[in-house]
C-alpha cells in the first residue's frame, strides 16, 4: 500500500473553517518590518471532494471578478502548503466570504494566502503537523515578504525579519490606550508592485538613521506610550517616494499630521491608517478626512486583532 492512498482515505470528507484577520504593514518607519492585525475578518470552508481540481465561490468583496478555479490564490496556497508537506492534495471546494477590500493596503492578498495555509493546516491536522514556523515560512514563500502574512498569521502587533533559516518573527501586545482609524477611498485601488516600483535603489544615510531612530521609537509608542505616536510614525524612507501616485491620500495624510494626528499609508495604500492615543482623535481624524476629501472615503474605527487567524477542523464522520 502506498502512503498517497493512505493519506487519501485520511482526508475524505474533510471540512475546516478558516478566519483571517486584515493588516496593515510599514505603521509610516517600520518599512517591510512592521505589521498590524486589524477586526476585519474574511472566512473561508473548504471541503474535500472527490472529484479532481478546486472550485470556489466567492462572496462579497471580489465576487465576479476572482478566479474561481485552481488559478485562485487561496487555492494556490493550499496546494503550495500540501506540495511542501509531501503530501498529494485532494480535490477541494471553497467557499470564500471577503470582507477585506482588495488593493487598498489591507493586505487582502496576504489574508488570502493565510487562508490557504491555515485551511491546508486544519486539512492536514494528525497527518502533517504545521508549527508557527512552517507556517510563517509557506506564507511567505507565496508572498514574498512577511510584514503582512506574519500579523495575519499570529494576531497583534508583528516585528518580521528574514534570516538564512526563513522568515522569523515577534509578536507583542499593543497599548490598550491605542485605536486605529483606516480611511479607504471608495474609487482608487494601488498596485503593491506598482508601489515598489516607485522606491529608489539606495536611500540617503542621514534618511536611514531617522528611519531607525523612529521604527526603534514606534515599538515604544505601541506598548507602552502612546502619546509619541505622532514623532514615531515620520518617515522617509517610502511614502515621499509613493505620494505622486497618491495624490489624495498624501494631501489627507499631510492634513491629519498638522493637526497632531498620527497618519501614515496604510501598506501599500492608497488607504490612511491613523494611529490615535484616545478614541476622541479617532473622531476628529473621521471629521477632518470628510472635510478634505474630494473623493468618496469611508472611515472605520478598528480595534487590533490580538487572535490572528484560526482554523477549526471537522472530522469527516461530522462533515458527512
Amino acid at each position: 500500500m502506498s502512503g498517497p492512498a493512505t493519506v487519501d482515505e485520511r482526508l475524505a470528507g474533510r471540512r475546516v473553517h478558516v478566519k483571517v484577520p486584515a493588516t496593515t504593514a510599514n505603521l509610516g518607519p517600520g518599512f517591510d518590518t512592521l505589521g498590524l492585525a486589524l477586526s476585519v475578518y474574511d472566512e473561508l470552508e473548504v471541503s474535500v471532494r472527490d472529484e479532481p481540481g478546486a472550485t470556489v465561490e466567492v462572496h462579497g468583496v471580489g465576487e465576479g471578478e476572482v478566479p474561481t478555479d485552481e488559478s485562485n490564490l487561496v487555492v494556490r496556497s493550499i496546494l503550495h502548503t500540501f506540495e511542501k508537506s509531501g503530501v498529494t492534495a485532494p480535490g477541494l471546494h471553497l467557499i470564500a466570504h471577503n470582507v477585506i477590500p482588495h488593493g487598498r493596503g489591507m493586505g487582502s492578498s496576504g489574508a488570502a494566502i493565510v487562508a490557504g495555509v491555515m485551511a491546508a493546516k486544519g486539512l492536514l491536522d494528525g497527518i502533517v503537523d504545521l508549527g508557527p514556523d512552517e507556517l510563517l515560512a509557506r506564507a511567505t514563500e507565496l508572498e514574498g515578504h512577511p510584514d503582512n502574512v506574519a500579523p495575519a498569521l499570529f494576531g497583534g502587533l508583528t516585528i518580521a525579519w528574514v534570516t538564512p533559516d526563513g522568515p522569523q518573527h515577534k509578536r507583542l501586545t499593543v497599548h490598550r490606550g491605542v485605536s486605529l482609524l483606516v480611511a479607504v477611498p471608495q474609487q482608487s485601488t494601488m498596485s503593491t508592485a506598482l508601489a515598489r516600483s516607485l522606491q529608489p535603489e539606495s536611500v540617503p544615510h542621514q534618511d536611514a538613521i531617522f528611519n531607525v531612530s523612529r521604527s526603534a521609537l514606534l515599538i515604544a509608542a505601541l506598548i507602552q506610550s502612546p502619546e509619541l505616536l505622532h514623532a514615531a510614525t515620520e518617515d522617509k524612507l517610502h511614502q515621499s517616494y509613493r505620494a505622486s501616485a497618491m495624490p489624495e491620500t498624501n494631501a489627507l495624510i499631510q492634513v491629519l499630521r498638522q493637526h497632531g494626528l498620527a497618519a501614515v499609508v496604510s501598506g501599500a495604500g492608497p488607504s490612511v491608517l491613523v494611529l490615535c492615543s484616545d478614541p476622541s482623535q479617532r473622531l476628529r481624524a473621521a471629521e477632518l478626512i470628510e472635510q478634505h476629501a474630494t473623493t468618496p472615503w469611508q472611515s472605520h474605527m478598528l480595534a487590533v486583532d490580538f487572535k490572528g487567524a484560526t482554523v477549526v477542523s471537522q472530522p469527516a464522520e461530522v462533515a458527512a
